[in-house]
C-alpha cells in the first residue's frame, strides 16, 4: 500500500511539474498585432496598374508562395494572411494603402512595398509606427540606413553598387567613352546616376555627355532618345522602369542609335522589355544579375529551377515564365519566411526586425550561385553582389566574376 502512495505522489508531482512547463511555454509566446496562435498578417503594396504595373507580378508571385507554405502547414503551424493593395506607382496612393494596412488591417508588418518613389514617401511613417518595412522592393540606397530608419530594410543590390560595377567595366574597357545618360526624375534614377558619378570620379565630368531625365507620367520618351543620339555618345546608360526600358531600346533601333547599352537591372525581364522592345533591337545590351534567369538554357536541369516550375505548376500555372520579375518575387519570398520561421513563438515586430538583422549566409532557391544573404545591426543590405551578362539571341549570358560594387568602396 505505501508502494502505491509512493506512486501517485510521484504522478502528482510529473503532472504539477508538466502544467508549470506548459505554463511557461505559453508565456513564452509573444505576439504584436498582426500575430496569434494560428496567423500572421503580411501587408503589401504593389503598383498592379499604372506605369510599373509589369512588376504586379511579383506581388502576385508571392501570394502564390504563401499559399505553398499555407498548404504545407504553415510557419511553426500558423498560416501567412497575405494582404495586397494597389497603389498604380503613385505615392500618395501608397500613404494611403500603408495606413489601411497599419491602421485597419492591423498587419504585423509591411513586406515588400515597390518602388523608391512610393517607399520614400511611407518610410517616416513606418518607423514612427515602429512597423518593419521589411524588404522593400527597390534598391535605393537609403534603404540600409539603420541609425535613422531602424524598421526599414531593403532587398536587392543597391542601386548605386550596380551603377559604380558598370563605371567599373566602363572605365577598364572603355576609357574614352562618351556616355550618355536617360535617368527616371525621382530618388530611383538619381541613385543610379550619382553611382556612376562617384565611380567614374574626376573623369565624370569628361566622360559624360549627356543627361536627360524624364518622368512617369510621360507617355513616350522617345524625344529623349533622340536628343542623346544628337550627342554622338557611344555609351547609353539607361535608368529605366520595364514600360520606358522597351521604349529606349525599340526607338535606338528605329532611329540607328548604336552605343555600348547598359539597362540597369530592374528592367532585364525578357517577358516584359526584351521580347517587346524586339529581339533584334535587344542584342549586345550589358546589365547584371544576382539571380537565375529562368529563359538561360545552362540552369535547364539546375534542382532550383526545377522546384521553382513545380511551385508554378501547382501555385501559379499562368504565370509568365521568360519575366524574371516572377524569379525575383519567388526569391524574395522565400527570405520573409526564412526570417518569420527564425522568430519562432516570439511574432514581436522588434523581433522580426532583429531577425531580418541577423541573417547569415542564406541562400534562398534561385539565387547565382557564389550569392548569398547577409545582414547585421548596421547592414541593412541582405544582397550586395552582381555578375555581368550581355544580351545574346533570346536570352542573356553571364560573363566574368561575382562582382561587389560596395558603396564604402
Amino acid at each position: 500500500m505505501p508502494a502505491m502512495h509512493v506512486r501517485l505522489g510521484a504522478l502528482a508531482a510529473a503532472l504539477a511539474l508538466a502544467a508549470t512547463f506548459s505554463t511557461a511555454a505559453s508565456a513564452q509566446k509573444k505576439y504584436d498585432t498582426g500575430a496569434s496562435d494560428t496567423e500572421i498578417k503580411i501587408g503589401n503594396i504593389m503598383p498592379y496598374s499604372g506605369p510599373a504595373s509589369a512588376y504586379g507580378v511579383i506581388g502576385k508571385t508571392e501570394e502564390a508562395y504563401f499559399r505553398k507554405i499555407n498548404a504545407e502547414g504553415g510557419i511553426n503551424g500558423r498560416k501567412i494572411n497575405f494582404i495586397s493593395y494597389d497603389d498604380a506607382y503613385s505615392p500618395p496612393k501608397t500613404v494611403e494603402q500603408a495606413r489601411k494596412l497599419v491602421e485597419s488591417d492591423e498587419v504585423l508588418l509591411i513586406f515588400q512595398s515597390l518602388g523608391t518613389p512610393s517607399n520614400s514617401a511611407i518610410q517616416k511613417y513606418m518607423n514612427s509606427k515602429k512597423v518593419p518595412q521589411l524588404f522593400v522592393a527597390t534598391g535605393a540606397t537609403k534603404w540600409n540606413d539603420s541609425q535613422n530608419f531602424p524598421w526599414t530594410m531593403g532587398w536587392q543590390p543597391n542601386y548605386q553598387s550596380e551603377a559604380r560595377i558598370y563605371a567599373k567595366y566602363i572605365l577598364q574597357k572603355m576609357p574614352n567613352a562618351k556616355i550618355a545618360i536617360l535617368y527616371q526624375n525621382d530618388d530611383y534614377g538619381k541613385d543610379y546616376l550619382k553611382g556612376m558619378k562617384e565611380a567614374l570620379g574626376a573623369k565624370a565630368a569628361s566622360m559624360i555627355v549627356a543627361e536627360e531625365s524624364y518622368e512617369t507620367s510621360e507617355p513616350t520618351i522617345d524625344s529623349h532618345i533622340v536628343t542623346l543620339k544628337a550627342t554622338g555618345a557611344d555609351v547609353f546608360f539607361n535608368i529605366t522602369t520595364p514600360k520606358f526600358a522597351a521604349q529606349a531600346i525599340k526607338k535606338n533601333a528605329e532611329i540607328g542609335w548604336h552605343p555600348t547599352h547598359f539597362l540597369n537591372n530592374v528592367s532585364v525581364s525578357i517577358g516584359s522589355v526584351m521580347k517587346p522592345a524586339g529581339f533584334e533591337a535587344s542584342q549586345g545590351i550589358v546589365s547584371s544579375n544576382y539571380y537565375k534567369d529562368p529563359t538561360d538554357p545552362q540552369w535547364k536541369d539546375d534542382p532550383a529551377m526545377k522546384a521553382w516550375n513545380e511551385f508554378l505548376d501547382k501555385y501559379y500555372p499562368e504565370a509568365n515564365r521568360t519575366d524574371s520579375s516572377v524569379m525575383y518575387g519567388y526569391i524574395v519570398a522565400q527570405a520573409l519566411v526564412h526570417v518569420l520561421k527564425a522568430c519562432g513563438d516570439d511574432l514581436t515586430r522588434a523581433n522580426v526586425m532583429k531577425q531580418a538583422a541577423s541573417i547569415k549566409d542564406f541562400e534562398p532557391a534561385g539565387l547565382l550561385p557564389g550569392i548569398k544573404a547577409n545582414t547585421g545591426p548596421t547592414d541593412f543590405a541582405p544582397l550586395s553582389q552582381l555578375q555581368l551578362m550581355r544580351f545574346k539571341g533570346e536570352s542573356w549570358e553571364l560573363f566574368g566574376d561575382v562582382l561587389s560594387g560596395d558603396v564604402s568602396g
